[in-house]
């Protein structure tokens, strides 16, 4: 007697497609919708108590951080590691820009750690990151001993890093602010870089716990 064979199961059903798809769409929202919604009420002021202002400078429209062309320590693509790339769950992320790396480039440095430190219990929610054309021999000297959690960038191979509008880091050094999506969305100057950056970052972590 031959057998019978069930070939119901070969290929899914039209239904089975559409709840494959809001399943998806449903385990997106739940893991980004918070992101999303912060930037959102961040850049807009939508749902913001007394509609706050925030000190840094926005980058309007946000910057893709692909753009820069960096790769982080492990000689990977920087862009990667943010959403829709090789981590689950991305971080915000501190990047010192500068050209030769002087007083004002090491104020940033000192004021990205400081914040960091402030930043209590969300301090493991954002990273620091330093790309620096150059740097002195007394910096470097003391780099591991001073900021042993400063990742080290450096440009993609025949890539010269391209800066969002109103950053030249060979003229004034400055401080990005990346969000998880991997958007370059803020710039601050030193005398923006300490209380008032952190200001924002305790801003922006406590709307992106929302949900």
């Amino acid at each position: 007697m031959g057998t019978m064979t069930d070939h119901t199961n070969e290929h899914p059903s039209p239904s089975q497609i559409r709840r494959g798809r809001r399943t998806a769409l449903l385990l997106f929202g739940v893991g980004f919708g918070p992101m999303i919604l912060a930037t959102v009420m961040f850049y807009t002021g939508w749902l913001t108590p007394g509609g706050y202002t925030n000190h840094g400078t926005l980058i309007d429209p946000v910057f893709p951080v692909a753009e820069l062309h960096l790769l982080g320590a492990d000689g990977k693509p920087l862009a990667a590691r943010f959403a829709g790339g090789e981590r689950d769950e991305p971080d915000w992320l501190m990047v010192v820009v500068a050209g030769n790396c002087e007083s004002d480039c090491e104020t940033l440095l000192h004021n990205a750690r400081q914040v960091n430190v402030a930043l209590g219990k969300n301090a493991n929610r954002v990273r620091r990151a330093a790309y620096l054309q150059t740097t002195s021999a007394d910096l470097n000297q003391r780099w591991d001993q001073e900021y042993p959690l400063m990742e080290r960038l450096t440009s993609q191979a025949g890539e010269e890093p391209v800066w969002p509008p109103g950053v030249n880091p060979s003229q004034a050094p400055r401080i990005l602010l990346v969000d998880p999506f991997g958007n370059v969305m803020m710039r601050y100057p030193v005398d923006q870089s300490g209380k008032p950056m952190l200001e924002d970052l305790k801003h922006l972590l406590k709307l992106s716990q929302l949900g």
